[in-house]
């Protein structure tokens, strides 16, 4: 690196970190008189890929196929209720939430299919989508018993009608803490002080995973969103008359694909039994161990040449200035 004009840093982190496991969060699933089926959750996806996850949990739950569940969300009309996404605690709460309607579906479903089979509940039994007699080749698809779910003279009197059914999963069940070990390697420019990251390794501990590519997503946009914060994001004040003077993106820098290299990610999958998809949380695994290990490379680096350390954002301006106060100049 040196012969190239460059001098390189390595930082390490090791993260671990709370989720906000704040109140509750709510989902619905609801059956109609025509076997259809809609998941209703009162989480708000901004990206996270929520309609995907949590589709394809109920679709795991149930046994049926994820194309057929509609998804609805950000509707007040239409979800009763709901918390909010921040804090990684979607998939934990939400996605516990999901399973528990989900859970309850199978429970009233197993006595309407009891009835129609002509057999105790207890000897009802449920996977793939089917509501079987145990023991036998007697069975009823889900969406036969949804049906009649709607027809009170085909229940027993003790079951409503309908199915549908809400899940509501809270704080109460115990925390979880995702964390991981992330490492970053850095180049700067002696000449301009220009910092480049030349590889990123982590490994990182959420729990189960439920859908490795959303999972691979949330920790590169963390990576960039904390590397961002580093490297140049700065909000910047006029020191006399207080005016913003970084309230555009024109002065305000964004990191960009190119600004980065290419990230090796592992897992290490650890289910916590503090819910019932052993799921941790993956929100912010990228930021909170971006942050400190980019920050340490570059203080690595101006170590290794005496040069003082710098606080974030680490521009070029003022890690070429560090370097200069080593060199004397």
């Amino acid at each position: 690196a040196l012969k190239k004009g460059k001098y390189r840093g390595i930082g390490m982190s090791n993260t671990i970190s709370g989720v906000a496991q704040v109140n509750f969060e709510h989902a619905e699933v609801r059956f109609d008189n025509a076997g259809g089926i809609t998941l209703l959750c009162g989480a708000m996806d901004h990206g996270q890929g929520h309609q995907t996850t949590f589709r394809q949990v109920l679709s795991d739950k149930l046994g049926i196929d994820a194309d057929l569940i509609e998804y609805r969300y950000g509707d007040t009309d239409k979800v009763t209720t709901g918390v909010g996404t921040f804090n990684a605690r979607c998939a934990v709460l939400a996605g516990s939430a999901v399973v528990q309607a989900a859970e309850k579906i199978i429970d009233k479903g197993k006595r309407i299919a009891g009835h129609m089979l002509e057999a105790a509940d207890s000897d009802i039994e449920y996977g793939n989508g089917k509501f079987s007699v145990i023991g036998t080749d007697r069975s009823l698809d889900i969406s036969e018993v949804a049906k009649v779910a709607f027809q009170k003279a085909k229940l027993p009197p003790d079951i409503e009608p309908g199915l549908y059914e809400h899940g509501d999963f809270g704080s109460d069940a115990g925390p979880v803490f995702p964390n991981g070990a992330h490492l970053a390697e850095v180049e700067i420019d002696a000449e301009t002080g220009k910092v480049e990251l030349i590889g990123y390794f982590c490994v990182d501990d959420a729990g189960t995973i439920l859908n490795p590519l959303l999972f691979d997503g949330q920790v590169h946009g963390g990576i960039v969103q904390g590397t961002g914060q580093i490297l140049m994001e700065d909000v910047n004040y006029d020191p006399e008359n207080g005016q913003l003077l970084s309230g555009s993106f024109m002065d305000y820098a964004m990191p960009r694909a190119t600004d980065f290299c290419h990230f090796e990610l592992v897992t290490n999958e650890v289910p916590t039994k503090h819910n019932p998809l052993g799921v941790k949380g993956v929100g912010e695994a990228g930021t909170v161990g971006s942050m400190p290990a980019v920050m340490n490379a570059v203080n690595d680096a101006l170590h290794r040449i005496g040069a003082p350390q710098v606080e974030m954002p680490t521009t070029a301006e003022k890690v070429w200035r560090a370097v200069q106060e080593r060199s004397g100049i």
